[in-house]
């Protein structure tokens, strides 16, 4: 059996963690997995948004703790796994689609820095979210690095010592995730969202999300200027020549990348 999907539907990839017997964790393979998922979804001209979800009741458990418990005498091992999951986690900024994760049940340790690393996240009103390996001995700190960067200092600190559970609303109160809806909708929901998203560019679209994160950590002057210069040449691209266009006519644009 696959551990990860990968289907097409029209403008849509959907990414499916396809472990359902151990909790979709993230092992070594799942990671890797993921990763060349990713690489294909990258390569994919005519996906513009691609959705990360789950079959089975839990969206990730986080790394699969009895493959770490196999290695834990062997740092270089160890050290194999987490490298790989973070250029994993990297990958997801670096895909020019946008990237939803679609959560449904628990996503905790690495499952929920996956949510915390996608653009933008959708759960169910059952779904909940925690970092618990200090109760293990283990601290999160590999999933604190996107957590932190999503949620604040404070927030993230508070799920990181604690260990506890976070409600679906409550983690669309601290941004963790952006929308929260009723289970039977969340499939539905999530395609309509994805669907909306794709309406625009997909040019703009990529352009915007590297955008995005390449000023995210720059200070305000430097943000800037990085803004400018990217503004100045999107605004000379043909998808914004036609959306200025279409504007300006009263008509639906037509975009060339599509």
């Amino acid at each position: 059996m696959n551990s990860v999907l990968l289907e097409n539907d029209g403008p849509i990839g959907w990414l499916t963690l396809n472990r359902p017997e151990i909790r979709n964790a993230l092992s070594l393979e799942m990671i890797l997995a993921i990763r060349d998922a990713l690489d294909k979804a990258a390569e994919d001209s005519g996906m513009a948004i691609l959705v990360i979800r789950s079959n089975g009741p839990v969206f990730s458990a986080g790394h699969d703790i009895r493959e770490m418990t196999r290695k834990h005498e062997n740092t270089g091992e160890l050290r194999e796994i987490f490298s790989e999951c973070n250029k994993m986690m990297l990958k997801l900024h670096e895909l020019p689609q946008p990237v939803i994760a679609q959560v449904n049940g628990v996503a905790t340790a690495a499952g929920c820095q996956l949510v915390a690393a996608c653009d933008l996240a959708i759960a169910e009103t059952g779904a909940r979210f925690s970092t618990p390996g200090v109760k293990i001995g283990l601290f999160c700190t590999t999933p604190m690095v996107p957590l932190v960067r999503v949620i604040g200092r404070r927030r993230a600190m508070d799920m990181l010592l604690s260990g506890r559970f976070v409600s679906a609303e409550e983690a669309r109160e601290f941004g963790l995730v952006n929308r929260v809806v009723p289970p039977e909708k969340l499939a539905e929901e999530t395609r309509n969202w994805a669907l909306e998203l794709a309406g625009a560019s997909r040019y703009t679209l990529a352009l915007g999300k590297n955008a995005f994160y390449s000023q995210i950590h720059l200070d305000e002057r430097a943000a800037y200027d990085y803004a400018r210069e990217v503004i100045s040449s999107n605004c000379a691209s043909e998808d914004a020549f036609e959306g200025m266009s279409a504007f300006i006519e009263k008509r639906k644009p037509v975009w060339k990348n599509r």
